[in-house]
């Protein structure tokens, strides 16, 4: 599988660099008659834009989708589907000190190396800006998912540095998650972490942090046996996401300090008759299987390597040199990236969905 392709049956195709001409995505073996809008996937992208709060970058982008391909009199056709987002607001010019420079924390120096040319006006390839054709393509899926199977896909900013919120994932509605710039649940706790932040922005600092993801309504026998489990092809798309740095599902890395009883979930028997867990520890699989029970997830992200305070580094011929990085940039990505994690989210369970349903 291509490095820039993801998916088996339902495929997304990433392409496109931060300050080139425009970036997107080509999605093929979405199924046919969907009714699909730019309305609709405009509204995803408006959530992860740039430019639209005091805590992410000030590049200014509208992010404005064109279908072009495989959409006929607003239903998709079952033909590759063609999403392009035109680039409009970007400044190579912040980044003329960047072109023999290797950032630390970034890219630049892993892409040299790999492929002996790099892009270093936003970083080409690596930057967070060609996350948009992600959203885009995930918005189709949702859609899908959402009509076929009421799934539902709620993420949120969990924690910003050191100040988190506890809430139960379960009860996090979208329309809350929204209601401020951070997309923390806790509008207390979301005025903290805004402060901090800013705080750390204005000092040419960045931080990092946790979002955390709930999907309900998953159908029972999601996800293939040994390599394509379904635990494993959302740890990959999530991870493919740039800046994470960590990726756990259900009680997580806390399932270490559990005994088999405390974390076993017994199963029993609802209402309806449908067999269900009294606790979740899993996250909603076993065996690389969903079980029915809610998808419950959590990723972390690291700060933003590009920092406007000054940091040693060395350039390409092997100098050492100082570098205070200007431009615009994001003083903490995880806010933005709510959208990115629920899109990724959303493409790996419609590639599911789709192989199962070839298994019936």
């Amino acid at each position: 599988m291509a490095g820039n392709t993801f998916g088996n049956l339902f495929k997304v195709t990433n392409w496109g660099e931060s300050h080139g001409p425009a970036i997107g995505a080509v999605v093929d073996g979405c199924p046919s008659n969907l009714k699909i809008s730019t309305t609709e996937i405009q509204k995803e992208l408006n959530r992860r834009r740039p430019g639209q709060s005091e805590v992410s970058t000030p590049r200014k982008e509208r992010d404005r989708v064109e279908i072009l391909s495989g959409v006929l009199e607003g239903k998709t056709t079952g033909t590759p589907i063609s999403l392009m987002i035109r680039n409009k607001d970007y400044k190579s010019e912040d980044y003329s000190t960047f072109t023999e420079i290797y950032r630390p924390g970034h890219a630049d120096y892993t892409y040299k190396m790999k492929f002996g040319i790099r892009d270093p006006f936003g970083g080409g390839r690596s930057s967070a800006r060609i996350t948009a054709g992600h959203v885009a393509a995930g918005a189709i899926a949702k859609k899908y998912l959402n009509e076929k199977y009421n799934i539902q896909i709620t993420g949120f900013v969990k924690k910003v540095k050191d100040i988190s919120v506890d809430v139960d994932p379960l009860k996090v509605e979208p329309h809350v998650v929204e209601n401020n710039i951070v997309r923390c649940p806790d509008p207390k706790i979301a005025k903290e972490m805004i402060k901090l932040i800013e705080d750390h922005k204005e000092r040419g600092e960045s931080v990092g942090g946790i979002i955390e993801c709930c999907v309900k309504n998953v159908p029972v026998g999601l996800g293939e046996p040994v390599f394509s489990k379904l635990n494993a092809d959302l740890a990959h798309a999530i991870m493919s996401i740039n800046a994470t740095k960590g990726f756990e599902i259900g009680d997580g890395f806390g399932v270490a300090e559990l005994t088999g009883s405390q974390n076993n979930d017994e199963f029993t028997i609802n209402e309806n008759g449908t067999i269900k867990t009294k606790t979740n520890h899993a996250g909603g699989i076993y065996g690389g299987i969903s079980s029915g029970m809610p998808l419950i997830f959590r990723v972390a992200f690291k700060p933003v390597p590009t920092i406007g305070k000054e940091q040693n580094t060395v350039n390409e011929k092997g100098e050492k040199v100082k570098l205070a990085a200007k431009g615009r940039h994001d003083p903490c990505v995880v806010p933005r990236a709510v959208p990115i994690v629920e899109a990724m989210t959303a493409i790996t369970l419609m590639d599911h969905v789709l192989m199962h349903q070839s298994k019936q």
